[in-house]
């Protein structure tokens, strides 16, 4: 992205299809797969997508756009769980801490 549209990221569309391809053609054993769009190849992706007369963005088919709001909403989903396991995680490992150094209270006063 940084090569095609500069180092300022703002300015980078949210999806090129044709970086996607030319990425995803590049090799390896699922070369040409399109992930995230269920079982769309780069060539039904070339094949049903349109330019836009808006600047440089471009549209996909209805159903693969549905996929990908989908994958979106997923995608969402899961950052939510990861980030309340994160907390959970957190509490566990402060409690945890807590409980260490009263072992070591009762262990010194024992002593």
């Amino acid at each position: 992205m940084k090569e095609r549209y500069g180092d300022d990221i703002l300015t980078h569309p949210e999806f090129d299809p044709d970086l996607w391809m030319e990425v995803g053609l590049s090799g390896g054993p699922d070369k040409n797969q399109v992930y995230g769009l269920s079982n769309t190849t780069a060539d039904n992706l070339r094949s049903t997508r349109s330019v836009s007369t808006v600047g440089s963005s471009q549209s996909i088919s209805s159903s693969q756009s549905k996929e990908f709001v989908a994958l979106q909403q997923h995608t969402a989903q899961l950052t939510d769980k990861y980030d309340h396991l994160s907390a959970e995680y957190a509490q566990l490992k402060a409690s945890h801490a807590q409980q260490r150094v009263e072992f070591e209270q009762i262990k010194a006063s024992q002593a």
